[in-house]
């Protein structure tokens, strides 16, 4: 077998990532499920720009029911292309409610777009923080001249780096498929529309697969 070799660039890099991440891997439990989340994209200077969000997820009992989001963040510009950030976030659903803080940072270049964020999240059925790695790569293809229908193909590795609780696992916990379209409906506001297969690797069991229509609507001012 030959030796990989380093990723010269942004796009490279991504790319190697987005390949590993879809190679198949074995599931048994498989659910489908139904999101819905409202952005409000403000732009606050040339170089900062805040975001609100909220998002309904419509998941069965055994999944602990419904889940209400509120997110706010805010992503400051380093350079072209280059944008880091943070923010806090609120999980409410039935049995547990969760608390997250986040730092991020995203770099574009082209049609493509990479971010790496690193989570501290604090759930009332845990003394302790639950950290996390999320690796996130995105292609977004214009469909026309005009730019009005995009293609969107995304993936997103998340890796648990401690236990929080004992059934906790280290290492590669999450694997998240995107493919979907993004339509402006008026000037300031867009809406997305997309597939999202979600991969729970377990230890000791099979896997959970969940099959997400995820639906977006994003106003920016």
């Amino acid at each position: 077998m030959l030796p990989l070799q380093r990723p010269r660039h942004i796009c490279d890099a991504t790319l190697l990532i987005a390949i590993s991440a879809a190679a198949p891997a074995a599931a048994t439990n498989s659910e489908s499920q139904g999101w819905v989340t409202e952005s409000l994209i403000v732009r606050a200077s040339d170089a900062d720009t805040v975001m609100l969000d909220t998002s309904q997820r419509f998941r069965r009992e055994s999944s602990n029911g419904d889940q209400q989001v509120a997110r706010v963040s805010l992503d400051h510009r380093i350079a072209t292309g280059v944008q880091i950030g943070g923010g806090f976030a609120y999980f409410r659903s039935g049995p547990e409610q969760e608390m997250r803080l986040f730092q991020q940072m995203s770099m574009a270049r082209g049609l493509w777009l990479a971010r790496t964020r690193i989570e501290q999240r604090f759930f009332d059925t845990a003394d302790k923080a639950s950290w996390r790695l999320r690796q996130r790569v995105q292609l977004s293809v214009p469909l026309d001249s005009a730019k009005q229908w995009m293609l969107i193909a995304a993936t997103e590795l998340m890796f648990h780096l401690n236990r929080a609780k004992p059934s906790d696992k280290t290492g590669l916990a999450v694997m998240r498929n995107q493919i979907g379209l993004r339509h402006p409906i008026t000037r300031t506001l867009d809406a997305q529309l997309l597939y999202m297969r979600q991969q729970t690797f377990r230890d000791g069991k099979p896997d959970s697969v969940v099959h997400v229509p995820w639906l977006a609507l994003s106003w920016k001012i």
